[in-house]
């Protein structure tokens, strides 16, 4: 039996052009999404949400060779129509504090419907857009937490979205599978981003899952981006659908 043979590492990727929403610093998982699908050869194209955000953004799209950089806000109609790609990492979610620092039971309409919109049905309204131009097939990929599972501490209404978020990937995997496209949730442990920042008693948190963890470490955006990069592979052409967890086992533990 002869032994498989692999493509070299820094052009597994190549000719593969990809889009990045969801960078905000060089601490976003989206950072090291993009770190990695660049050093496996992609091209990208990277979205700033606004001119405040803009200066953090720029520099690292730079670093990427981006050869798009727009802005791009979902929750402004008409916006993500612009948008041309191949193959996509949404990294983008949102809840209003009033929302988010609340009992679920308690969460308004208009709070609930900012966080479904932003957390969720922005990811369905791009794999829509994205579908038509994947005509060789392609992968979309979202981010996920391990609250949408199960109960954790002040994560509250974002949960909730989360959740949706996953129901989401699978029904858009199984009807977008037959043209060869791969749909993923990545569902990294807790990382000090600036998303997390907005989530109360967020220190207490690292403190436990890097105690429970099997690793007994906590979880890098590098880490993330490097596992979330090998899914874009064709090794990986027959996984879809699933959520990967990359957080040192901790999701398994009680």
């Amino acid at each position: 039996m002869s032994i498989p043979e692999y493509p070299e590492t820094k052009v597994a990727l190549k000719g593969k052009k990809g889009l990045i929403v969801g960078i905000a610093n060089d601490r976003s998982i989206a950072w090291g999404c993009a770190k990695a699908f660049r050093a496996l050869g992609a091209d990208l194209a990277v979205t700033y949400l606004n001119d405040r955000a803009k200066k953090h953004v720029e520099p690292l799209a730079q670093q990427l060779e981006a050869q798009i950089f727009v802005p791009l806000d979902v929750s402004v109609e008409g916006q993500t129509e612009q948008v041309q790609l191949d193959f996509l990492l949404h990294s983008i979610a949102f809840s209003p504090k009033e929302a988010l620092h609340g009992r679920v039971i308690d969460v308004g309409r208009d709070g609930f419907l900012k966080t479904m919109d932003i957390s969720c049905w922005s990811f369905m309204r791009m794999a829509h857009l994205a579908e038509p131009l994947m005509k060789n097939g392609g992968t979309l990929f979202t981010m996920t937490y391990y609250g949408s599972q199960m109960v954790v501490e002040n994560y509250n209404i974002m949960g909730v979205a989360k959740a949706a978020l996953e129901a989401a990937v699978r029904y858009i995997a199984a009807e977008v599978g037959p043209k060869g496209i791969r749909v993923h949730a990545i569902s990294p442990g807790p990382l000090a981003t600036r998303a997390a920042s907005g989530i109360p008693e967020f220190d207490e948190l690292l403190d436990k899952a890097q105690s429970k963890a099997p690793t007994r470490s906590l979880v890098s955006i590098d880490d993330v981006g490097k596992a979330t990069a090998f899914l874009a592979l064709d090794g990986a052409k027959l996984i879809t659908g699933d959520v990967l967890y990359i957080d040192g086992g901790y999701h398994i533990i009680d």
